[in-house]
């Protein structure tokens, strides 16, 4: 595998993934499924540099989904308070990178430390102009969804919104990515074959990549495995396409 062959060929502008696998690999290791947590958080930061080096636009994580909630509560405990000293630890490392930090998902259950270090990093970050690392963290689609259909009820009613107006590009504009581009390329580690309620719309029309590796070991080189798979298909986007 050629490096900067695959890099000369394109890469996707937004490449979406699925951490999967942390308690996976640490079980494999004897160690508790925390321990993995860990190795995954730092492998984010990792994955993201390197993406960014690349030419990636946008990385869009699953960090934690609206049903992890229902997960040992020492591993929500872990996964809710954790995050902060590695972001703190870091900080000033991503501020002063070209970085962009957003979170999507639900705010309202957080606790509050680890919202407002996200939101202090999203502040400090706002006007990076290069990769736009989006964090989904209490994020599911189908709540999404049901989030977008209330608002832009909300604003039927008031009359912000006339139902001539309501198209696909009207719908995109009240989910939590409305600032994104649709998805490129979805990875998922691990082995898992779905989507685990996580960018449906988003993913219309993106490219699926399932790779057995957990997401702890997922390094440059599985990324570029992706890329390359990535490259090597027909996008047709419902059309029809000469094939390459």
């Amino acid at each position: 595998m050629n490096e900067n062959e695959i890099i000369s060929r394109g890469v996707p502008s937004h490449i979406a993934i699925i951490l999967d696998g942390n308690g996976r690999w640490a079980k494999k290791r004897l160690m508790p499924r925390t321990f993995g947590h860990r190795k995954g958080a730092f492998n984010i930061r990792d994955i993201a540099h390197y993406a960014s080096q690349i030419g990636v636009k946008y990385m869009t994580v699953y960090c934690f989904s609206t049903e992890n909630w229902k997960r040992p509560s020492d591993e929500v405990n872990y996964l809710m308070t954790k995050p902060v000293r590695y972001i703190e630890r870091y900080k000033s490392s991503i501020i002063n990178s070209t970085t962009k930090i957003k979170m999507v998902g639900r705010r309202d259950r957080l606790p509050r430390p680890l919202l407002e270090t996200i939101e202090d990093l999203e502040k400090e970050t706002a006007n990076h102009t290069g990769l736009v690392l989006t964090l989904c963290v209490d994020y599911g689609s189908l709540d999404e969804v049901k989030n977008a259909v209330l608002e832009m009820h909300h604003d039927l009613n008031n009359g912000r919104l006339k139902e001539s107006d309501v198209d696909e590009k009207t719908i995109y504009n009240y989910l939590y990515t409305r600032d994104l581009p649709p998805v490129d390329l979805l990875i998922r580690t691990s082995g898992e074959i779905r989507l685990s309620n996580y960018l449906l719309l988003q993913l219309a029309y993106a490219e699926l990549y399932f790779t057995d590796v957990y997401w702890p070991d997922f390094n440059e080189e599985e990324l570029l495995k992706a890329i390359e798979n990535y490259q090597n298909r027909n996008r047709r986007f419902g059309g029809l396409k000469e094939n390459k």
